[in-house]
C-alpha cells in the first residue's frame, strides 16, 4: 500500500506509538470459499496486505469455511492465485476457520460453564418474535437459565448428530434490553447436517460467523481487523466474544467503504446468474469483474493495486467511475506496451507502383519518441496492403483527416500514399483502392493524416475480440427491470484483423499497443494450431465519455435564498420519524434482519405495508426468505415503479409456490421470470401457467446427450483446455448447451452428461 495517510494506517500508526500491541502488525485477509473474488475484493486485499507490509508486519490468508454449503476446494484454490496474480504473499500463515472448530466448541463450553451461554430449543421464528423492537426490550429464552450441565449436555449430543437441525441452538447470554439488536443474545452454533470441503462429516454443528470471525482472529494473534461498513452493528458483538475468552490486548475491527464501480455488478448471486445462464463464457470471461476476468482480458494486476490506492480508504460510501480503472491501465501500460499495427476491418489497397511479388522490409520503433525505450521490428512493405476501412471516405464528414479520392495521406512508417482508384463491385460497395506510394516529401496533394496499414500477402490473420463494458447503464441495478436488461450486446464483438507478422509469434500474455486501436493481449486459451487471438485490454480513448453527457441541457440553478439554509435528511433519520409515526415498522425491522436481510433491503420491505405482507405470506408458505427477498426486491419493484401493488394478482401463496418450482429445478430463474411476468397479469397460478404453457425442463436423456455431444465435438480446443485443469471452462459448456435446448434442458442433468463427455 502506498505511503498516503487514511484513518487505518493513522490507527495502526497510533498502536505502535503507544506500544498497544508490542510493536506487532497482523492482519489477515478472511474470504469465503464460495465463489471467485472480484474487483471489490482486490481493495480488501490491497488494504489488508498492504498495510501489514507497510508497517514491517504480516498478513494472514484465512479461509472462512464456517457454513459448509456452497463450499469448495475450487474456489479455495482460485482465491490463493487471485491473492498471488496481485502480488501478494502469505508464506507459512496460511488458515482456515474450520481449523479452529476444536478451540472454538471448546470456547462454547467455557462460556456455558461460566453461564455467559446456553442451549436454546426456540425455533429462529420463535427467537425472532422475542428479540423485541428498538423500543421494547426482549423477551428472555425459557432456557436461558438452563442448567450448565444440562446445556453441556445438549451441545455435545448436537456436535455428535443426535438432533435434528433447527432443534436447538448455541446463544450467547448478553442483554435481551441492549438497544444494539445483534447483543439480544446472539446466536452462536446452529446444527447443520452437511458435508464440509475440509472436515468431511465429523461435525454436525457449524459455528455462527458473528462467534467465529473474532475469535479466529484473536487465536492467530491478529491486531488490526478491517472490514466494510456493513458490518459496523457487529463490532459490539466481535468485541464481546474476544473479549470474554482472552486478555488484552485483543484485536479490533475497524470499517471501511467498500468498493463500488460503474457499469458493473459485483453481487456474488448476479454474478453467477451471468455465469449459468450463458451470458458470459464463465467466470474468466474478460468481461467480467472477477480477478480471474481481469487477468484474462490482460488488464496487469500492478495497475489494479495502483487503481485501488487511488480509490483510497475512508469511510464514506461512493460509486467510482469505471473509466478510472481503465486510465490507470492505460497509465501503466503506455511505457509497457511495445507497438504494433493490425488493421481490424480491412480495406485492401493496392501500391500500382511496387510490381507484383516485390517489396521490402522496413523498420519500425517500438516505442514512441516520448517514452525512453529502444527497440524495433521490421515490417513488410509488399504491393498489396490493407488498412482501416473507417479511415477511407468518398463524401467525408467535415474535418475528415484520413484517406478519401485524390487525397494522400501518410502510411504510418512507410511513405505518403495517393488514392487514384476506388474499386467497387456490382452494388456499388468499395472493393478496394489504387494508387501510388511515394517518398516522404513528394510533391503532391496536402498530406491529410498518419494511418495505419499491413501487409496483405505478408501479414497474419488473427482473431480479435474487442471487449467492453458488460453494462450500458452506469448503476445496471436502477434499471427497472433488473440488471440484465441493460448488457450491452456489443460488449464483446469478434473481428477477423490483419497484423503484422512480428506479433503472430507473440507468446500467450503478450501485451501490445496497436496503434491507434488500443491495448490488446495475447489470449492465454489460444490453441498453437488456430489464427492467433488477441483480447482488446482498453481501447485507446474512452468512447464512454459522450455517451454519458445528458441529452438536454441541465435546467438553470435555482436562485439562492442567503436567509435559509437547506437541510438534507438522512436515510436513516427519515426512517426513524416513520418509526416514531408507526412503531409497528420497528418490529418489521427487527423480524427482517433477524431473517437475514440486510438493513436496506428491510427498510424497502418493512416501510411498506404490501411488500411485508407479502413477504411475510410467502415465508408463512414455508418459501425460502432470502429467495422472496430477492423476487420482491430485484423483480416485484421493478414492476410496482409503474403499476401499483394492489393492481397485480399476486399473492404470497402463488410467490412461494413460484421459488418452490424454481428450488425443486421444475424451471430455471430465467423461465421463472417469464412466469412471473404472466402470474402479476393474472394469467393464472405458477403451476398452471407452466404446465400451460409446457415450460418444464426436458429430462429426455437422449436429446440432452445429443445437444452436449454436439458442443463437445464443436469445440476440441476447450475440452482439451478444461481436461489439462482450466475448470472454469464448465460455464462455457454448460451455458451452450442450454443455448442449444433453449434454456429448457434440466441444468442438473446437463451437468452429469457433460461430468462424463467431458472426462474423456
Amino acid at each position: 500500500m502506498s505511503e498516503s495517510s487514511n484513518f487505518l494506517a493513522e490507527q495502526i500508526q497510533a498502536d505502535l506509538e503507544q506500544g498497544t500491541y508490542g510493536g506487532r502488525v497482523v492482519t489477515r485477509f478472511p474470504p469465503e470459499p464460495n465463489g471467485f473474488l472480484h474487483i471489490g475484493h482486490a481493495k480488501a486485499i490491497v488494504v489488508d496486505f498492504g498495510l501489514a507490509q507497510r508497517f514491517g508486519g504480516r498478513c494472514h490468508l484465512r479461509f472462512d469455511d464456517t457454513n459448509p454449503v456452497g463450499e469448495d476446494t475450487l474456489y479455495v484454490e482460485s482465491i490463493q492465485r487471485d491473492v498471488r496474480w496481485l502480488g501478494y504473499e502469505w508464506g507459512e500463515h496460511l488458515y482456515y476457520a474450520s481449523d479452529y472448530f476444536p478451540k472454538l466448541f471448546a470456547f462454547a463450553e467455557r462460556l456455558i460453564r461460566e453461564g455467559r451461554a446456553y442451549v436454546c430449543s426456540l425455533s429462529l421464528d420463535q427467537i425472532r418474535e422475542t428479540r423485541g423492537t428498538v423500543t421494547e426490550p426482549g423477551t428472555p429464552s425459557p432456557d436461558r437459565d438452563r442448567p450448565v450441565q444440562d446445556s453441556l449436555r445438549l451441545l455435545r449430543e448436537m456436535r455428535e448428530g443426535k438432533h435434528a437441525e433447527g432443534a436447538y441452538t448455541v446463544r450467547a447470554k448478553i442483554d435481551m434490553a441492549h438497544p444494539n439488536m445483534k447483543m439480544r443474545d446472539p446466536l452462536m452454533y446452529r446444527i447443520r447436517h452437511a458435508h464440509h470441503h475440509r472436515t468431511g462429516d465429523s461435525w454436525h454443528i457449524y459455528p455462527m460467523y458473528d462467534f467465529a470471525h473474532g475469535l479466529s482472529d484473536a487465536i492467530e494473534g491478529i491486531t488490526h481487523s478491517f472490514c466494510t461498513l456493513e458490518f459496523e452493528n457487529n463490532r459490539a458483538l466481535y468485541d464481546w466474544f474476544v473479549e470474554a475468552i482472552f486478555e488484552p490486548p485483543v484485536p479490533h475491527q475497524y470499517e471501511m467503504a467498500r468498493l463500488n464501480l460503474s457499469y458493473v455488478v459485483l453481487s456474488k448471486r448476479k454474478l453467477i446468474t451471468l455465469v449459468r445462464e450463458g451470458h458470459v463464457w464463465g467466470w474468466d470471461d474478460p468481461r467480467m469483474p472477477t480477478l480471474a476476468g481481469l487477468r484474462r482480458r490482460g488488464v496487469p494486476p500492478e495497475a489494479v493495486v495502483a487503481f485501488v490506492e487511488q480509490v483510497g480508504v475512508s469511510r464514506a460510501d461512493s460509486l467510482v467511475d469505471v473509466a478510472l480503472l481503465d486510465h490507470t491501465v492505460r497509465d501503466y501500460l503506455n511505457t509497457r506496451a511495445p507497438r504494433r499495427m493490425g488493421v481490424l476491418d480491412p480495406l485492401p489497397v493496392t501500391l500500382t507502383n511496387i510490381p507484383e511479388g516485390e517489396g521490402r522490409r522496413i523498420e519500425l520503433d517500438e516505442w514512441p519518441h516520448d517514452i525512453p525505450r529502444q527497440g524495433s521490428r521490421a515490417v513488410p512493405l509488399t504491393r498489396h496492403l490493407v488498412i482501416e476501412r473507417e479511415d477511407f471516405a468518398v463524401d467525408p464528414p467535415k474535418g475528415f483527416k484520413r484517406l478519401t479520392p485524390g487525397g494522400r495521406v501518410r502510411l504510418r512508417g512507410a511513405g505518403l500514399f495517393t488514392c487514384e482508384e476506388v474499386l467497387t463491385d456490382q452494388a456499388g460497395q468499395i472493393t478496394g483502392l489504387r494508387g501510388r506510394l511515394d517518398p516522404e516529401g513528394a510533391p503532391g496533394p496536402k498530406v491529410a493524416g498518419t494511418i495505419h496499414w499491413s501487409s496483405a500477402t505478408a501479414g497474419v490473420e488473427a482473431r480479435v475480440l474487442l471487449v467492453d463494458r458488460l453494462f450500458t447503464l452506469e448503476r445496471p441495478d436502477d434499471h427497472p427491470d433488473g440488471a440484465l436488461a441493460v448488457l450491452n450486446p456489443d460488449s464483446l464483438v469478434e473481428r477477423r484483423a490483419v497484423i503484422e507478422p512480428a506479433l503472430a509469434q507473440a507468446p500467450a500474455g503478450t501485451r501490445v499497443q496497436l496503434e491507434r486501436l488500443g491495448y490488446f493481449i495475447v489470449d492465454e486459451a489460444a490453441q498453437s494450431d488456430q489464427p492467433p487471438t488477441l483480447i482488446r485490454i482498453v481501447p485507446l480513448k474512452d468512447s464512454w465519455a459522450a455517451k454519458a453527457s445528458p441529452a438536454e441541457p441541465a435546467p438553470p440553478p435555482a436562485k439562492k435564498d442567503p436567509g435559509r439554509k437547506r437541510v438534507r435528511k438522512s436515510a436513516s433519520e427519515a426512517l426513524q420519524e416513520l418509526i416514531e409515526v408507526r412503531p409497528e415498522i420497528a418490529d418489521r425491522l427487527d423480524r427482517l434482519e433477524a431473517d437475514g436481510l440486510s438493513e436496506e433491503d428491510a427498510a424497502v420491505i418493512g416501510t411498506d405495508d404490501g411488500l411485508f405482507e407479502l413477504y411475510a405470506q410467502a415465508v408463512a408458505q414455508g418459501a425460502d426468505q432470502v429467495a422472496v427477498v430477492n423476487w420482491i426486491v430485484n423483480d416485484l419493484r421493478a414492476v410496482t415503479k409503474e403499476r401499483p401493488l394492489e393492481t397485480l394478482s399476486l399473492t404470497g401463496a402463488a410467490l412461494a409456490e413460484l421459488i418452490a418450482l424454481v428450488t425443486q429445478g421444475e424451471i430455471t430463474t430465467a423461465v421463472a421470470r417469464k412466469v412471473f411476468a404472466r402470474v402479476i397479469e393474472g394469467e393464472g397460478s405458477p403451476i398452471q401457467i407452466v404446465d400451460r404453457q409446457g415450460l418444464r425442463p426436458i429430462r429426455d436423456p437422449a436429446r440432452i446427450e445429443a445437444w452436449a455431444a454436439e458442443v463437445v465435438q464443436a469445440n476440441p480446443d476447450k475440452v482439451q483446455a478444461y481436461r489439462q485443469g482450466r475448470t472454469n471452462l464448465r460455464g462455457f459448456f454448460v451455458g451452450q448447451v442450454m443455448r442449444a435446448s433453449r434454456g429448457k434442458a434440466d441444468p442438473a442433468m446437463v451437468n452429469r452428461v457433460l461430468d462424463r463427455l467431458l472426462a474423456g
